[in-house]
């Protein structure tokens, strides 16, 4: 093998991102020499169907047509899974209909063979939230990697191409494409919805309805102005989170994460997504396996960019979780570490008033990962779906004539209310901190919140689930400060739900001047924001954590200026709750026990391989 392997860092790496990288290729080494080992020893010659006998071959292009079945019984044309999270119903995904048949001609006139190599699922977390589907969501991550692993496992691809944009959908299509890891592997994004219904006002309207100001319908025409066509929901969640995440790793093009759906600019990246992975193959000229690609300094940069931005708290999970996969044990603290050095550089809502087409507009990716790049908060030698190097991804793309070409991209931020330099940032850190205490480890992200409410301490209202603090809302029973538990949403017990539908009820309530935090093993959406919350506590209650024996009236301090998480009385000798609320069956969750018996805790990725 000749390509470098070696995560070694450059003299031009600030001091910290270096040390966190060299620590994790140290705490790395015997997982990830055992993972590239195996990758290797998958790397086959010619391609990969020249192992099949003539009766597995012509079961694998009996349905092709007739120059197709040619090429394909020969050993020099390469052939490219397409593996695609399409379906109709989840905005983001709609446009990728169309894409499998752009991919095919393009590679057909590159030299190359296109196959639809399988669909994996794909649920929206907008339409499950508050709801029993909810708790199949961050399960449905190791479910899509399985999934794509079958798609893959036919022995019959030298390259793949993943279609896919929202949550778990992603991160569940990089683990499973990383099982592959002798395979070179691009992602392709739809792109954003064009802009509708400001944010701010979406979430002023979702309050107002919480306090009875409006009825449903007013209620739900704001929520269909906001969400409003095919393409990508606008705030600044996890499902954008993935699209800036794959652009700083190297797996899209670049400039391709944020550009609208149907344009022709959109399609031009799609075909060329195609071509780049037919010469990133074995056969090609740049033979770049996925797995190489994604080693320690791509997981750093992925870290790196998700606290610049004030990404998901959901990717403290997938992260961890993606680079298990590839053999890279990442942790909590290397966040931490990152953390204090990285500055916020974007307001996108819900940590400002922007949305991602308008980061997009003022300078995007291209700015981002320049200024990254400048500060030596980056990694720049690394391998890209593009080529060597993260420089490239300083350009943007754009069409002359029929012709898809990159040209240098903005020296300046087209709007310093959305977007900074590390010169000029927003704040000297992305918000995102870890605390931990007598209650367990626990994340939490202030970008969004009041610098005066990043420290409460009130007495504890426990409750087994989000429907009980809403009823008691309802019912007025929330007065004065306090913290609320929400435990046993951890995914051991329930899969891990977000409970983003908290959000208006606990923000009435503080902007009425109460003081107010959330404390869960579970999750919260990537589009939470103003109350301060303690989530992704580990270990869960569930599985034997202290907030099992958190009573009502305790004293809580959560405190994010000193990142600690502690209940103010004396625990010993209580006996631990127990869940109140059956989330066995209904909803297909009775076919997810197994998953719920076998997942490993937050802080590991909350995954169910072992890994």
């Amino acid at each position: 093998m000749t390509a470098n392997t070696d995560p070694s860092t450059s003299g031009t790496v600030h001091r910290v991102v270096d040390d966190v990288t060299r620590r994790l290729a140290e705490r790395s080494a015997d997982t990830r020499a055992a993972y590239l080992e195996r990758i290797h020893a998958a790397i086959s010659e010619g391609p990969a169907r020249g192992a099949l006998g003539c009766a597995n071959l012509a079961h694998g292009f009996a349905a092709c047509a007739l120059p197709e079945k040619k090429v394909l019984s020969g050993d020099v044309t390469p052939n490219v899974a397409i593996v695609s999270a399409y379906n109709d119903m989840l905005s983001a995904h709609q446009p990728l209909e169309s894409y499998p048949a752009v991919i095919k001609a393009a590679l057909a006139e590159a030299g190359g063979v296109g196959q639809f190599a399988g669909g994996v699922p794909a649920m929206c977390d907008g339409v499950t939230q508050g709801r029993a589907g909810m708790e199949l969501s961050l399960f449905s991550r190791d479910v899509i990697a399985m999934a794509t692993a079958v798609a893959l496992s036919h022995d019959m691809f030298d390259g793949a191409l993943m279609l896919g944009v929202c949550d778990k959908i992603v991160p569940g299509l990089l683990i499973g494409a990383l099982s592959f890891g002798h395979l070179p592997v691009a992602f392709v994004p739809a792109g954003p919805m064009p802009s509708g219904l400001p944010n701010k006002d979406k979430a002023r309207v979702r309050q107002e309805f919480a306090q009875g100001k409006v009825g449903r319908k007013e209620l739900l025409q704001a929520e269909s102005a906001a969400y409003h066509s095919p393409g990508t929901c606008t705030f600044y969640g996890t499902a954008n989170s993935n699209q800036m995440l794959m652009e700083v790793m190297g797996l899209h093009l670049p400039g391709a994460s944020f550009e609208q759906p149907g344009t022709p600019l959109r399609e031009a990246l799609t075909a060329e997504a195609g071509r780049r992975v037919l010469a990133n193959t074995a056969l090609g000229e740049n033979h770049t396996p996925v797995g190489e690609q994604i080693d320690e300094r791509a997981i750093v940069n992925a870290v790196v960019a998700l606290l610049a931005t004030g990404g998901s708290t959901n990717h403290t999970l997938h992260l961890v979780a993606i680079a298990r996969a590839a053999g890279i044990q990442l942790t909590w603290d290397d966040f931490a570490a990152l953390s204090e050095v990285v500055p916020l550089l974007a307001r996108m809502y819900p940590n400002g008033s922007a949305d991602v087409n308008r980061f997009h507009e003022v300078g995007g990716m291209a700015y981002l990962i320049g200024t990254l790049l400048d500060a030596g908060l980056l990694h720049e030698d690394v391998r890209t779906v593009f080529g060597e190097g993260l420089g490239a991804y300083r350009q943007t793309p754009r069409l002359e004539g029929k012709s898809l070409t990159w040209c240098d991209g903005p020296k300046e931020s087209a709007d310093t209310t959305v977007l900074r330099s590390v010169e000029e940032p927003f704040a000297a850190d992305g918000g995102l901190r870890m605390l931990s205490g007598n209650l367990g480890r626990a994340v939490i992200k202030v970008s969004a919140v009041a610098p005066e409410r990043h420290v409460v301490e009130a007495p504890a209202r426990v409750f087994a689930d989000q429907s009980e603090l809403l009823a008691a809302f309802s019912a007025g029973e929330l007065t004065g400060d306090f913290v609320a538990v929400v435990r046993f949403q951890g995914p051991r017990a329930n899969g891990m739900p977000e409970l983003h539908k908290l959000t208006p009820q606990l923000g009435v309530l503080q902007d009425q001047g109460q003081k107010v935090a959330l404390v869960t093993d579970g999750r919260m959406s990537g589009a939470s924001g103003k109350v301060p919350a303690a989530i992704h506590v580990s270990p869960e209650a569930e599985a034997g954590g202290p907030l099992a024996l958190v009573r009502d009236g305790d004293p809580i301090r959560l405190d994010a200026v000193e990142g600690t998480l502690e209940v103010l009385a004396d625990l010993e000798g209580r006996e631990a709750a127990r869940p109140s609320v059956d989330s066995s069956f209904g909803t297909g969750r009775e076919l997810f026990a197994a998953m719920r018996g076998a997942v490993g805790p937050a802080e590991t990725g909350a995954g169910v391989f072992g890994l």
